[in-house]
């Protein structure tokens, strides 16, 4: 699975965490080394870098600066579902690795 050049957005997560419908998310791939940039909603900007692994499962660090100027960053993990028409689904689960330190889940899917 190759993540290069898609767009994702949320679409669901728990409510402690800061990525909501508003926030898009640019995936980039190299061989197994995965970026992306995301914005939107109470996040102004974010990076994230991490591994795709052999099975197209996700495991990545995530940084961004939300509305209240915050640097906020954790961990996360997600597996892939292809939808009926071809889009990828990603379930996640993600920790904050800041003061926080809570657990979260969401969702976030392909854009076309």
């Amino acid at each position: 699975m190759n993540y290069n050049g898609r767009k994702f957005v949320s679409v669901e997560n728990t409510s402690n965490g800061e990525v909501s419908s508003k926030t898009f998310f640019d995936y980039s791939q190299e061989g197994n080394i995965l970026t992306a940039t995301y914005s939107g909603g109470e996040v102004l900007r974010g990076t994230l870098i991490g591994i795709v692994e052999d099975n197209g499962n996700l495991h990545f660090r995530y940084n961004h600066v939300n509305a209240r100027n915050e640097i906020r960053g954790g961990e996360c993990y997600s597996i892939p579902k292809i939808l009926p028409d071809g889009r990828i689904r990603l379930y996640e689960r993600w920790k904050w690795a800041d003061i926080d330190q809570s657990e979260g889940e969401s969702v976030v899917e392909e854009v076309k």
